[in-house]
């Protein structure tokens, strides 16, 4: 059997619950082989972020080749850049690669500390242009400039709505060209949610990577946060890991 091989382009998490450590834990249980360029390193734990510290571009840039050109690449998961020379620089990079790519445009973590600038923000143009798949939450799908300002650019997101009110997430798959594609299920109700963006959006580049149409990796995806928020171990004083451990 193949095993398909993701490069997570994201910062590391100290405590584990998300960023590179979510990614890895991700690709891993869904059976891939987990890769990395680590583009910043951050003191954090489940209440919030205490600094950061972003890697330079060109050593993003040398683990990118370094994957690329020896082990290969099956698919490509972005999550938090660091600074908008480290955006412009895996952009290059991936322009030239032609596989699926899934961008997820981290802005705030779920602690609310922020975690990309403005001109990081406006580096995304460009990563949403080659992604096969942009998954904004409900404040970055704002940011962005809502659903109008993404059908505009012609590309495919997936409105994730986890961060919505009300007893029930819905999540909506938009492809220029195709009609949406919803899901609704009932709200898990826990405070364990941290690295729930970056466990989403690894899984569905792992599914990807294995040809999966964009769908299909969006559901199956769904459903592996949704069992990992279940199997939550209860870690930390606030926004806790989920239980990626537990999903067999």
């Amino acid at each position: 059997m193949t095993v398909p091989r993701v490069l997570s382009i994201a910062g590391s998490d100290s405590g584990g619950g998300a960023g590179i450590q979510a990614d890895i834990k991700t690709i891993t249980m869904l059976g891939g082989y987990a890769m990395t360029a680590i583009t910043a390193l951050t003191a954090q734990d489940t209440t919030g972020v205490s600094m950061v510290e972003a890697a330079s571009p060109a050593m993003v840039a040398a683990q990118i080749d370094a994957c690329v050109g020896d082990l290969g690449v099956d698919a490509v998961k972005i999550g938090m850049l660091g600074s908008s020379e480290i955006a412009a620089v895996v952009a290059e990079r991936l322009e030239r690669l032609g596989v699926p790519v899934v961008f997820d445009p981290v802005m705030i973590a779920t602690s609310g500390a922020a975690l990309a600038d403005a001109a990081t923000i406006a580096a995304f143009e460009r990563l949403m242009a080659l992604a096969t798949l942009t998954t904004p939450n409900v404040p970055e799908l704002a940011a962005l400039g809502g659903d109008a300002a993404l059908r505009a650019r012609g590309i495919a997101w997936l409105a994730k709505g986890g961060d919505a009110e009300g007893p029930e997430v819905t999540d909506r798959l938009a492809v220029p060209g195709a009609e949406d594609v919803v899901w609704t299920a009932p709200r898990i109700e826990t405070r364990h949610t941290h690295g729930t963006g970056c466990t989403l959006s690894s899984a569905i580049a792992t599914h990807l990577a294995r040809g999966a149409s964009l769908a299909d990796a969006v559901a199956e995806a769904r459903q592996f946060v949704r069992a990992a928020l279940l199997a939550a171990p209860g870690f930390g004083a606030g926004s806790g890991p989920l239980g990626h451990f537990a999903v067999r």
